[in-house]
Formats: C-alpha cells, sequence, structure tokens
C-alpha cells in the first residue's frame, strides 16, 4: 500500500486514510470538481439534507473498495488495493451537472453514458500523468474504474461494478444518512467481511444471507422513497426539458475535449440555463419550486422491463403524450410521459448463472459450494424482478383532465403491454 498522506473526516465512515497517491489525484480539476456535482438532483426538494455530491461518495467508494480488496481470502497485495481504492475514487469522474439528470441529454444526443466519459477524462488530463508519474498505467485504471478492464481478475472489475459493489454500499448508507430517510441502514461490514471470491467472481457468503436479503430491500425501498420519489423526478423532467430546449444555443453536448466537458458543472450549468431564452422560464419555475405535478401513475412488478422499454422509444412515448394531450385538451407539450425502471436486483457481470441472480458460497460441511440466492432466500426470489413505474406528468392545472384523458388512453393498451394496480 502507497504511504498515508493523512486522513479525512467522512461523516459516514469516520476517518479515511488517504494515501500519497490519493492526495495528489485528489487535488486535480476531476476530482474537485465533483464538490459542484449533487449525488441527488432535487430530492433536496422533499428531503431537505440531501445536499451532499459526487465528492464525497466518491471517497466512500475508495474507502470501501479497499476495505473488501483487503478483506476477500485470496491474499490481495497492496499494489492491487491500491489500484481498485483509485478505480473507486474515479468511478464517477464522467458525471455530467446534475448527475443522472444530464445522462438523460447525454444518452439521447450522443449515445454515451458517464461511464463511457470517465476512462476518457482519465486518461485525457492531468490524472493520466499522476499515474503515469508513479509507475500505475492509466489505461487499465481508467477502465477497471468502470468496472471493464481485460487485463484484471474479474472480481476486481466487481469490486466497482456488480450488484453488491462498493458503489451501492456507500450510495445506499450515504444517502440514507443526508435524507433521513432510514431505509439504507444496512449492516454493509458484514457482507463486506464476508464475501469471497467464486470461479473469480464476488460471491456472498451463506452466513451473511440475512444481510443480503436486508441490502436488496434497502436499495428497492430507496428506489420508490429517495431515487425516483415523484416530486424529485418532476424537478428532473425539467431540467431535461431546459437543457434539451437550450442545447442547441449553448452547445451543452457539443463538447470535444475532457477540459471542455469538466467546464459544466451543477453551478456553471445552471446560470447558463438562466440566461438562455430557450430556458428561462423553467429555470425561473425550478428555483420557485413551482414543480409539474404527477396526474397518473401505475406500477408493477416483472422480471422483465418490456412493460416500460415500450415507452422509451421516443417515439412511441410522444405518441402517446400526444394522444393523452389531445384527449386532455392541451399542448402535448404540457403532457410528460416518465418511466423510470430499476432491477431490484441489478445485474451481475460474470457468471455461469442467470444474470439476475447473486451468487452465495456455502462452505460448511466439506468443499465450498454456489448457489443462486433465489435458491436459498424465498425473500430475494419474490424480490427479483424489475420495478416498473408509469408516471404522466402535467402542469397543475391540467392535472385532473390530464387523469382522466389517461384513464381513457392507457386503459386501451393491449393486455401484452398493460401496467396494472
Amino acid at each position: 500500500m502507497e504511504r498515508d498522506w493523512g486522513m479525512i473526516k467522512d461523516p459516514i465512515f469516520g476517518y479515511v486514510r488517504v494515501s500519497a497517491i490519493e492526495r495528489e489525484a485528489l487535488d486535480t480539476l476531476p476530482l474537485q470538481r465533483l464538490r459542484r456535482v449533487k449525488q441527488l438532483v432535487f430530492a433536496d426538494y422533499v428531503y431537505p439534507g440531501a445536499n451532499h455530491t459526487r465528492f464525497e461518495h466518491s471517497l466512500g467508494v475508495m474507502h470501501l473498495a479497499g476495505l473488501l480488496g483487503k478483506s476477500l481470502p485470496i491474499g490481495m497485495g497492496d499494489a492491487d488495493v491500491q489500484k481498485i481504492r483509485l478505480a473507486g475514487l474515479f468511478h464517477d469522474l464522467g458525471h455530467g451537472p446534475f448527475s443522472h439528470t444530464f445522462e438523460q441529454l447525454l444518452m439521447r444526443k450522443l449515445n454515451k453514458t458517464h461511464e463511457d466519459l470517465t476512462p476518457w477524462i482519465i486518461k485525457g488530463t492531468e490524472l493520466g500523468d499522476i499515474l503515469s508519474k508513479n509507475g500505475m498505467e492509466a489505461a487499465g485504471i481508467a477502465e477497471l474504474a468502470v468496472g471493464r478492464a481485460q487485463n484484471e481478475r474479474q472480481f476486481m472489475n466487481q469490486i466497482i461494478s456488480s450488484a453488491v459493489d462498493a458503489d451501492k454500499m456507500d450510495f445506499l448508507v450515504r444517502d440514507t444518512h443526508h435524507t433521513g430517510a432510514e431505509y439504507g441502514k444496512v449492516d454493509i461490514y458484514r457482507l463486506i467481511y464476508t464475501m469471497d471470491v467464486a470461479d473469480e467472481a464476488l460471491a456472498v457468503d451463506s452466513s451473511s444471507l440475512a444481510t443480503l436479503e436486508a441490502f436488496l430491500i434497502a436499495r428497492l425501498e430507496s428506489f420508490r422513497a429517495i431515487y425516483y420519489h415523484k416530486t424529485a423526478r418532476a424537478g428532473q423532467l425539467m431540467l431535461v426539458k431546459a437543457m434539451e430546449a437550450a442545447d442547441e444555443e449553448l452547445g451543452i453536448t457539443a463538447f470535444k475535449t475532457p477540459e471542455e466537458y469538466l467546464e459544466m458543472d451543477d453551478y456553471s450549468l445552471w446560470s447558463r440555463l438562466k440566461g438562455c431564452r430557450a430556458s428561462t422560464g423553467i429555470m425561473r419555475d425550478l428555483e420557485r419550486r413551482r414543480l409539474l405535478k404527477c396526474a397518473y401513475e401505475r406500477e408493477v412488478q416483472a422480471e422483465d422491463k418490456s412493460v416500460t422499454s415500450l415507452f422509451s422509444i421516443d417515439s412511441v412515448r410522444r405518441q402517446v403524450e400526444e394522444e393523452i394531450a389531445s384527449t386532455a385538451g392541451i399542448p402535448p407539450s404540457s403532457v410528460y410521459i416518465d418511466t423510470p425502471s430499476l432491477p431490484s436486483i441489478p445485474y451481475f457481470q460474470k457468471l455461469s448463472v442467470d444474470p439476475m441472480e447473486i451468487p452465495v458460497i456455502d462452505r460448511e460441511g466439506g468443499s465450498p459450494r454456489v448457489f443462486k440466492a433465489t435458491k436459498l432466500s424465498r425473500t430475494i426470489e419474490v424480490l427479483k424482478g424489475f420495478v416498473n413505474i408509469v408516471r404522466v406528468y402535467t402542469n397543475a392545472n391540467d392535472r385532473e383532465r390530464v387523469r382522466g384523458a389517461c384513464e381513457r388512453v392507457l386503459g386501451k393498451l393491449p393486455e401484452s403491454v398493460r401496467v396494472s394496480y
């Protein structure tokens, strides 16, 4: 392990040790910019304490990734632990202003996600020079930061990106702390100190099955209460509309270099959107918390997301929005269909079993055996699948008319795509 530079006090984990190379990386624009990118966009409209940033989350992921790497019973060396800590520290560098909200614009305009931009930033900025100077390969760390390193053992990638990874462990407990929503109070240390490796993949020890159940339930409930709270989503929808309206004038997605991309953060883009004629009206409403209202909502749990993927196609969503608006007698621009979806058990990367499964290793009674989590836990079997939500938003004055129109229009969908209560 690199020599310690010192410690940083974290509200969740206490004192987090920082090595010399980590400290050098922290004092760069790519990392310091994350102080100006909120972790939860508009969650503070519901939970006033939810003002934490991607910067502190990245420190937490670095800390937990190192703990997990050191605790695995395979004897990871200090050099590998340092690599996995740096990967955790860098894993969110590609996030644009307003985090996942900006990602919707990236996908629509450039067909990219923050995970596509993270390696680009690591290799194309001063971070690459810092890594090289310290005898580390920038390209390898860049790919490990998004869980795609080809030259590392698979469990190394999964510490950063998998069903039960350092990223999810940190944001569950951190977002719970700052929102006060309580759902993520899970004993993540029990998971960390009992995790194992089976066939090069991370596995949860059977002795921690109850903790795994609690972890998955916490993620599902946090999804409902925090990440896709209808008020927070209303603000996010409006912000996406503002960015789309202003993109041509402001060139938000016209960046060509990492330096141009890193110029954007929550503060700078908010100011530019306020000053743009195409988006200033929406920004004024956001500043006064004059939000869209949810007029219609249906939820279903299914083993795939075919229910909501129908509406993820822009042309289909626009057609349904137009039909709802026509039925309600209002302009199509006043109707917004929102279909957030999250697998309650997220995809695991490399297993010979169903990708919706989490491996559980049982070492009792002789040689270790690996099972699907759903075979050992009825609770996890019930949780398995996606939470699919269809919501329709509109202006406050049109809410009742849109509700009635939605019941008529969406009620006519074929049985195969109908979302039931």
